[in-house]
């Protein structure tokens, strides 16, 4: 026995559960996640819910256990399952309708979301019920809402905390100088969330005694690039772990508005000619202490399609083209970017949203490898998850996807989809069902 199998038979030996759960797919290109090069002729061993072994095709399949499941994947390729770092699933709650959408998302290569924020009430249903395998959806990791008390005028937060004085639900509270912050914070962690989201019309003071309170009670921080009045750089200075919409980052050089409700258009202009160099700064702050970007970019796209359809609709904050062209300049300076969307696909979309942003990214420049590294082990860090999944490992869960195409040639070729394995159990794309019409009406 050579010292590869030697070292696979010592990862059998560890693997949890029943061998007869053991399930091999031999033959596969596997695209890691890491942005490594594809390696041929691999092979991965499935025990249960986890992953028992990586390696070249004679080496695992040597030291499998007798009776194993084998799955052939030649000619195909195997890569980690898809995470989408921006959803919201409950605002306001409609099981019918979030249930419609995560299955697409699961049967569509997602095996993981970050939900930004909804009535965590609903959602923690959702998520008992995704990691259970009770419903086909991704497993979910979400956030609690803290914002400044002037911004629990907007009717999401009235949405997203029915029966419950808006502000003072645990999921979403208003902070002010007065908030006893360690008290706000466990409130919050009770709600069994993943992290503190910080979002709208905080000082920057504020915005850093948040996080370094989150941080200390173990949660992970995600806010948005601008809190208004909060700027960019004083949410980088408070050490979130990840900021969200690549557009607010301009607020940095076009100027922060004082709170969230007064959010004007900016000029794309000096974000077009090349590379900002207030940007620039921002950008280097990024990479420096490890903060992910979750650019959102195709939500603007959206945007100006609406304009462009109805002219007098109000523009976004920024274009489709700004929010590609700050995106890229953070990816050239070594900004990890992750794959959220922040909106919803029609209904009659037969793929997941993730997929629009996966293109956006690639428009914009990202090599198609690297958006798979984004979609993949950037979205686990992202969600504070990269111990569990994000890449092709020993270990961990057996989150898998695979495609009879290979998606680092063309990001398109992720549609070629044949197989999702989400905590080991397969879900195949011909078996998808799509969504009806019905399942995406607003409940009343």
């Amino acid at each position: 026995m050579g010292l590869a199998a030697m070292a696979v038979a010592a990862a059998l030996a560890g693997a949890s559960g029943a061998q007869a759960a053991a399930t091999l797919y031999r033959h596969a290109t596997v695209i890691d996640g890491t942005g490594a090069p594809a390696r041929r002729d691999m092979a991965v061993l499935v025990d249960g819910e986890r992953i028992a072994a990586v390696g070249p095709d004679g080496d695992v399949a040597a030291s499998a256990p007798a009776g194993a499941h084998v799955v052939d994947l030649t000619g195909k390729f195997l890569l980690p399952g898809l995470i989408d770092s921006h959803e919201h699933l409950a605002t306001p709650p409609n099981r019918i309708q979030a249930e419609a959408s995560l299955r697409r998302d699961l049967y569509g290569g997602v095996t993981a979301i970050r939900d930004m924020a909804d009535d965590l009430r609903a959602v923690g249903e959702l998520k008992r019920a995704a990691q259970k395998g009770e419903i086909p959806a991704p497993d979910i990791y979400d956030a609690a809402l803290m914002a400044g008390p002037s911004f629990f005028v907007d009717p999401r937060t009235h949405a997203a905390t029915y029966g419950v004085t808006p502000g003072k639900a645990p999921w979403m509270q208003a902070i002010d100088e007065t908030t006893d912050l360690r008290e706000a914070v466990t409130l919050a962690r009770g709600t069994s969330a993943t992290a503190i989201k910080i979002y709208a019309n905080l000082p920057g003071d504020l915005v850093a005694k948040i996080a370094a309170e989150a941080h200390r009670q173990g949660l992970k921080v995600w806010a948005h690039t601008a809190v208004y009045p909060a700027t960019p750089s004083e949410v980088l200075a408070a050490k979130a772990d990840v900021v969200s919409h690549a557009c607010g980052l301009a607020h940095e050089a076009a100027g922060t508005p004082d709170t969230y409700q007064s959010r004007t258009p900016m000029e794309a202009g000096p974000f077009l000619a090349g590379d900002n160099p207030v940007m620039a700064g921002l950008f280097r702050t990024m990479k420096a202490q490890g903060t992910i970007l979750d650019a959102t970019i195709s939500i603007y796209a959206q945007s100006d399609a609406r304009v462009a359809e109805n002219p007098k609709a109000k523009p976004g904050l920024c274009s489709g083209p700004m929010a590609a062209a700050l995106t890229r300049q953070a990816f050239k300076a070594g900004v990890d970017i992750s794959t959220g969307t922040d909106w919803v696909a029609p209904y009659d979309d037969p793929w997941p949203t993730l997929h629009h942003e996966l293109a956006a990214l690639v428009q914009a420049g990202l090599p198609a490898s690297q958006v798979i590294r984004s979609a993949t082990l950037v979205g686990a860090m992202a969600a504070g998850q990269e111990g569990d999944m994000g890449t092709v490992a020993a270990g961990k869960l057996a989150d898998l996807i695979v495609t009879t195409r290979d998606p680092t040639a063309d990001i398109e070729n992720l549609k070629s989809l044949e197989l999702v394995i989400k905590r080991g159990r397969e879900y195949r794309r011909a078996d998808f069902r799509p969504i009806a019409k019905a399942e995406f009406e607003d409940a009343e």
